[in-house]
């Protein structure tokens, strides 16, 4: 059985990075040296798992369509993959970075970062530091922004079926966990009643 979702601990503390947080991440990363900052823009602007963004190879980037292509590594059972849309200043970055273009015609499709997932928690962590975001909180780690990512999702008013399948969730009532958020998040949704 696969591990719940959850969005606040026993505490009742959240494991999620803010909308405030999301941006100071995203600011953070932008001074980091560019591997770092292409990897830190990918999961703000993908939702994907750290693993899941190491296995990122050239040919899974389809800078025609504007998307980026995901293994969901949690379906070990069978091959899924998901198609992400993503901005277009982000795929520029990335193709300027890592020579998406040229490592296509050469047919070259090795990872686009080739750490291992340890040395990347350990860069993520350190960006996070360094936007002012207390990675000893149990939010401060890529998984709080994996979860962030979906709320801010949401709040945008994108549809939860939509969300489910960026997400990679296999079943919609664990991507109808993130509507439990709390903060700025929630008061954004509930304010449209007041109107």
């Amino acid at each position: 059985m696969a591990a719940e979702i959850r969005l606040f601990d026993n505490a009742g503390r959240r494991l999620y990075i803010n909308a405030a947080e999301r941006a100071a991440f995203l600011a953070a990363a932008q001074e980091q040296r560019r591997t770092v900052r292409t990897f830190c823009y990918t999961l703000h602007y993908t939702g994907a798992r750290i693993s899941e963004v190491l296995a990122l190879r050239p040919s899974k980037v389809d800078l025609a369509e504007r998307v980026v292509i995901f293994r969901s590594l949690k379906k070990r059972a069978k091959i899924v993959h998901r198609a992400v849309p993503v901005p277009d200043g982000y795929l520029d970055a990335l193709d300027m970075v890592h020579g998406l273009r040229e490592a296509r015609r050469a047919k070259d499709d090795v990872r686009l970062w080739p750490w291992t997932r340890q040395h990347a928690w350990r860069l993520v962590k350190a960006v996070m530091a360094a936007a002012g975001i207390d990675t000893h909180e149990r939010y401060g780690t890529a998984k709080g922004l994996r979860h962030g990512f979906a709320i801010a999702a949401l709040a945008k008013d994108v549809p939860l079926p939509v969300v489910q399948k960026i997400m990679g969730h296999a079943d919609i009532k664990t991507t109808a966990i993130y509507l439990d958020a709390i903060g700025l998040e929630q008061r954004d949704f509930t304010a449209r009643m007041w109107d």
